[in-house]
């Protein structure tokens, strides 16, 4: 077996290994097994589960970074020196998901689905990495989203930030069953690149949407608190 190929039966092992049952409940026997290799290929590729994880965020990202660079610059170039807007910043990000090479049809379902367990696990040290190896296209994209949202506070745009991602991943890892669903109910046909399109506005109303605690207070507030 070819050494490539080695280290890619290793990887589309782990990512649905991870994907299915989590970080912490996935052992590296599961992963051999699944993978058809010995626990020394892992050791010897890898080093150690936490290296492995890593390398299975970075097969998806590195690629992806390097689309998303691209697509910053093109944006930048058409508006001419001027800032780009919400829409066509998160247009820009999302493209660049969708349009980015998967191994399988249900690679981005896939890397949505460990993204949000990156955030809900205990993984200290995958987001370390992450900071440390795509913080050049997280700062830019960061950099555009706050040109483009000068009137949030520093917190106001963290949760949206936040809430953002949280639709985002919810969305894309389950794209397929959401496209069932509207087969099934209403006979449509719908592709992803159809549903990032459709999530764009939606995530650019939610981040621009006036904030609740400048809001003037209802009628019946003073009621209520009484209750």
């Amino acid at each position: 077996m070819a050494q490539s190929d080695t280290v890619d039966r290793i990887l589309d092992a782990a990512e649905e290994l991870f994907a299915d049952r989590g970080f912490a409940e996935t052992s590296l026997r599961m992963i051999t097994s699944r993978a058809k290799v010995n626990l020394a290929a892992v050791n010897y590729h890898f080093g150690s589960k936490k290296s492995l994880i890593q390398a299975v965020f970075a097969r998806f990202l590195t690629p992806f970074s390097a689309t998303a660079e691209a697509a910053f610059d093109d944006l930048e170039k058409s508006c001419n020196g001027k800032a780009p807007t919400l829409n066509q910043t998160l247009r820009a990000l999302t493209e660049s998901a969708v349009r980015t090479p998967q191994r399988s049809e249900r690679g981005i379902a896939i890397f949505m689905r460990l993204l949000g367990l990156a955030y809900t696990q205990s993984q200290g040290h995958l987001r370390k990495f992450l900071e440390q190896e795509y913080s050049e296209p997280f700062s830019r994209f960061m950099g555009l989203l706050k040109e483009a949202t000068p009137e949030l506070s520093v917190v106001d745009r963290y949760w949206r930030i936040q809430f953002m991602l949280g639709a985002t991943a919810f969305t894309m890892s389950s794209n397929e069953a959401l496209r069932d669903i509207l087969v099934n109910k209403m006979g449509v046909e719908t592709s992803v690149q159809e549903i990032a399109a459709r999530l764009v506005p939606f995530l650019a109303a939610g981040m621009q949407a006036k904030d609740p605690m400048l809001a003037p207070m209802p009628c019946n507030q003073e009621s209520l608190a009484v209750l």
